[in-house]
């Protein structure tokens, strides 16, 4: 298959005009990050998205890496001497990787087997006999006898159908095509049964220790937790299938002659072949196919859930204290100020089997004041419940605007142990970087968060369970892809910021760091070419991630690329807008545009860009410092604390989505328990998924539908009216 072949394959299957994948895989081809390409090529791409680049890369690569087994595959055989035109033709309009692999099944080089021992004994002229099914009359036995030779070990005519039949055997269950329409069977009417070996599984497992469904029907995470149940030797897993109809259906395409001497030993090898060959082969790849898919839905979930909090917009120009809760080793506390530069901090210890609480409620009080805090961001673990009840009461004795609000302080402690954190705070002990994080994550999220393991972040389902490689590429454009959307201010961004920068890799955002401590602050993007490792290719696709708020030049402070500057200059001459107003962020320039009589297509000519380009431009000249978090909503901020005795069933709150998962969505309520709203009560319609009306950081009016202390559960519902 050519270039153009495979663009035209992935333009059909995407859904797209052959140009725009034509222009996009030239771009990818020539090392083009996706963050660039989405952001700065509309043109070429014809403004297509950065979901559908990736999908046009991921495309890329699978064609690319099957017509490379192609060549590969054809080339072992012709090796072998056995290369037909009709295979050669098969394998070369093969569309899938498996149609390959099952072509190639017969000649692949393999361990030793029966089919191998029986060949070595000289049996394959007999399973060629038995093969033709062309002999009608006569003995077979007879026929097999010419075949016995003691020294090979054949004694007994059994000896030598039965090597005969393993030939045969293995003939069938490397046939491409039983396999292919064996394959198919089996995934339409295959069911999945997993039983419990011992008693513990009812504790961990208990709808799985009896239980059975549709291989086509079963749902990911049903998936997910069959695996790990197997995985943790609780769960025996198995794919059952009907087999008659698959014997039959090997009866019907093996057997040309019924009345030939062999039709009953070509029916014992039929089913020979199937059960011992063909049938665990088969049951191997759907179990592989079913947590393939598990593993693509389950990243899918986590990766959106990791967009949502990522983006969750800052609480800016805030002192916050950040508690990292606990019973025996105490609470945690830090300050932080504006800028999340760490002012001061302290261990408390409110709680058994200290309890030294007036003591503690007067330390941070004390700090409180002192500091001017505004906010409390208190961490969601061990001890959460009681930090949260002694905030309230300190709220509530002082005379200020203070506010407190629960974050999730998943991955805090993976944080406070790293390179990372010992770099920035070398004089503090792992256990006091957590509660700083901690309060970093509510002053500016995408921040901080970068610096931890996406995997370790805690919005997903069965994370730790998925393939691992999969998932680590995926978070990692899913940050890369955040943080480019919102930008980075070079002079303040940390080494892990930097590097998730579009064209920006490890040694070199390590080398920004130390170029800007040796020689101050970036006046202006054509600064950073005196960084070291950072050339022409780098800086093209990092610069207009890039930003300089009080640099020398206005438009280092947009994401207007520093090859569209002498565009947007023309702009402003065109419309006689003056930099300075725009710096005072003057509604003149969006007062000019409105007057301004030509078209997007006409003021693109003016300004000598095209029209995707010129939109860009004006977008970032409206909104200068635009952050899309801002237009998210706000983190909830409380001022007092719920219990679950405090809730009865038709009560109004308003809540935090904290995780959104296949089944519903988990929801602060200002309770030490995240409730729950189900799929089924999420809208009057019909929805397919959570994720249709929800992400992470949404902020949502719920009703109580049930509460159980016992079992510290609750049901929500976001239909409010009945």
């Amino acid at each position: 298959m050519d270039d153009k072949q495979i663009i035209t394959l992935i333009a059909d299957t995407l859904k797209l005009q052959f140009k725009q994948v034509k222009n996009t895989a030239e771009l990818l081809d020539a090392d083009n990050t996706v963050p660039f390409i989405a952001r700065y090529r509309k043109e070429l791409t014809g403004s297509l998205d950065e979901e559908q680049i990736r999908c046009i890369q991921d495309q890329l690569r699978y064609i690319r890496n099957l017509e490379e087994r192609k060549q590969t595959v054809l080339k072992s055989i012709e090796e072998q001497g056995k290369l037909t035109p009709e295979l050669q033709g098969k394998i070369l309009s093969a569309q899938k990787l498996q149609e390959v692999e099952d072509l190639y099944l017969p000649y692949k080089p393999k361990r030793r087997t029966r089919a191998t021992v029986a060949r070595e004994k000289g049996l394959e002229l007999l399973a060629d006999l038995m093969w033709l099914q062309e002999i009608e009359t006569g003995s077979f036995e007879e026929i097999a006898s010419r075949y016995l030779n003691t020294e090979k070990g054949i004694d007994q005519i059994e000896d030598a159908l039965s090597g005969a039949r393993d030939i045969i055997a293995e003939r069938i269950s490397e046939h491409a095509e039983f396999r292919q329409t064996i394959r198919r069977l089996s995934i339409e009417a295959g069911m999945i049964r997993s039983e419990g070996i011992d008693e513990e599984a009812g504790k961990t497992y208990e709808i799985y220790i009896d239980y059975t469904e549709s291989v086509k029907k079963v749902p990911p995470h049903r998936i997910l937790a069959i695996n790990r149940g197997e995985k943790e030797a609780m769960l025996r897993v198995w794919i059952e299938v009907d087999q008659d109809p698959i014997i039959e259906y090997l009866f019907d395409n093996v057997i040309t002659n019924p009345a030939s001497l062999f039709t009953g030993e070509l029916k014992t090898a039929c089913e020979d072949a199937y059960q011992r060959l063909i049938a665990p082969a088969i049951q191997r790849e759907l179990r592989n196919m079913l947590t393939e898919k598990a593993d693509e839905h389950a990243i899918r979930i986590f990766a959106e859930n990791l967009r949502a909090l990522l983006l969750v917009p800052p609480l800016r120009n805030q002192i916050i204290m950040g508690i990292d809760p606990g019973y025996r080793t105490g609470c945690k506390v830090a300050v932080i100020d504006e800028t999340g530069k760490y002012m001061n901090g302290i261990t408390i210890y409110p709680h058994p089997p200290q309890k030294r609480t007036d003591e503690s409620r007067s330390i941070l009080k004390d700090l409180i004041i002192r500091f001017g805090v505004r906010i409390v961001a208190i961490g969601n673990g061990t001890a959460s419940r009681e930090t949260e009840l002694l905030v309230a009461d300190l709220i509530r004795e002082t005379d200020r605007e203070l506010h407190y609000t629960i974050v999730n302080e998943a991955g805090a402690s993976v944080y406070s142990a790293s390179p990372v954190a010992r770099q920035e705070f070398p004089d503090l002990e792992a256990s006091m970087r957590g509660n700083i994080s901690i309060a970093r994550r509510l002053l500016d999220p995408l921040s901080e968060l970068v610096k931890i393991d996406p995997k370790s972040i805690g919005v997903g389902l069965y994370q730790h369970d998925v393939n691992q490689t999969m998932l680590s590429e995926s978070l990692d454009h899913v940050v890369e892809s955040c943080v480019n959307a919102v930008g980075v201010d070079v002079n303040t961004a940390s080494y892990s910021l930097l590097r998730y920068v579009a064209g920006i890799n490890s040694r070199i955002a390590e080398n920004i760091v130390k170029y800007r401590e040796a020689c101050g602050k970036f006046l202006t993007r054509k600064d950073l070419m005196s960084v070291s490792g950072l050339g022409q290719n780098s800086y093209m696709q990092s610069a207009g991630f890039l930003r300089i708020p009080d640099g020398s030049e206005f438009f280092d402070s947009t994401s207007v690329h520093p090859e569209s500057y002498a565009a947007a200059q023309k702009l402003l001459e065109h419309l006689e807008i003056d930099i300075t107003e725009l710096r005072s962020k003057s509604q003149r320039f969006q007062e000019k545009l409105k007057q301004s009589r030509n078209s997007l297509d006409a003021l693109s000519g003016i300004c000598g860009c095209g029209p995707e380009t010129l939109s860009d431009i004006i977008d970032c000249l409206e909104k200068p410092n635009r952050d899309p978090r801002d237009e998210m909503p706000k983190p909830v901020l409380r001022s007092d604390v719920l219990s679950m005795e405090d809730l009865y069933e038709g009560l109004v709150l308003k809540g935090t989505i904290r995780n959104v998962v296949d089944f519903g969505a988990f929801v602060d309520i200002g309770v030490k328990q995240d409730g729950l709203i189900h799929l089924s009560q999420m809208a009057k319609r019909y929805i397919k998924h959570p994720l249709e009306v929800l992400k992470v950081g949404d902020v949502v009016d719920v009703k109580i539908l049930n509460v159980d202390i016992a079992r510290g559960r609750i049901g929500l519902s976001m239909i409010l009216d009945s």
